[in-house]
Parts: structure tokens; C-alpha cells; sequence
């Protein structure tokens, strides 16, 4: 697992990056929508199906720490997030796939709701 840190870390700040020029293009192309923020979550999941896929029947699984959880992980958690939930379905966890999508979607939610109204009361 320490061996493999580095390589994580190195994918999530080109994911990182890659996040931030295409939320700045997106600003300046289209601004008043979070067209960015939607693009890389498309994008990041279209790419980990295919990636979660050809590593797996390819034998790739090594490239899995800094492709899946490092690039994309920094590019959109939200991939990781669809590729948990298909993994469910897929298992025939109809029931546990849909409660997480709710669950993540719904605490998710209220927890960034949680956290402004705690620093607005802390800095108000």
C-alpha cells in the first residue's frame, strides 16, 4: 500500500487538474450553470465504466490505484460513486444499489447544507 501512495497521489492531482480547466472553460464558455461540474461527472463515468472494464478483463488491475482512484478520483468522485452503485445492481442488489444512490445523494446534500449553515453561525 505505500508503494502504491505515490502513485494514487500523482493521478488525483492530474485528475485535479484536468477538473479545474475543464470548470474553467466551461465558466467562460457558459457561465451561469455548472456545465463543468456535470461534464467531468459524465466524462468521469463514461471513462471509469470503460477503464474499470478493459483493466479487468485485461489483467490491468495494477493501473487501478492511479488510473480509477487517482485520475479519475480527482477528476469526479462521482465515478467512483456510479461505479460502486452499478457493482450493486449488478450483483443483483437492486434494493442496496438504490438505498445507496438515494443515501449518498440525500446526506450528501444535507451534509454541504449542515457545513454552510455551521460556518455561516461560526462567522456570523
Amino acid at each position: 500500500m505505500l508503494l502504491t501512495l505515490p502513485y494514487v497521489a500523482a493521478g488525483g492531482a492530474i485528475g485535479a487538474s484536468l477538473r479545474y480547466l475543464v470548470n474553467v472553460a466551461a465558466m467562460r464558455l457558459a457561465p451561469g450553470f455548472p456545465w463543468g461540474t456535470l461534464a467531468v461527472n459524465v466524462i468521469g463515468c463514461a471513462v471509469m465504466g470503460m477503464l474499470a472494464t478493459v483493466l479487468a478483463l485485461k489483467g490491468g488491475q495494477r493501473f487501478a490505484p492511479f488510473l480509477l482512484t487517482g485520475v479519475l478520483g480527482g477528476f469526479t468522485t462521482f465515478s467512483a460513486f456510479s461505479l460502486d452503485a452499478l457493482a450493486l445492481w449488478e450483483r443483483g442488489q437492486a434494493a442496496q444499489a438504490a438505498l445507496y444512490v438515494l443515501g449518498s445523494v440525500i446526506l450528501s446534500l444535507l451534509a454541504v447544507l449542515a457545513g454552510a449553515v455551521i460556518a455561516r453561525g461560526i462567522l456570523a
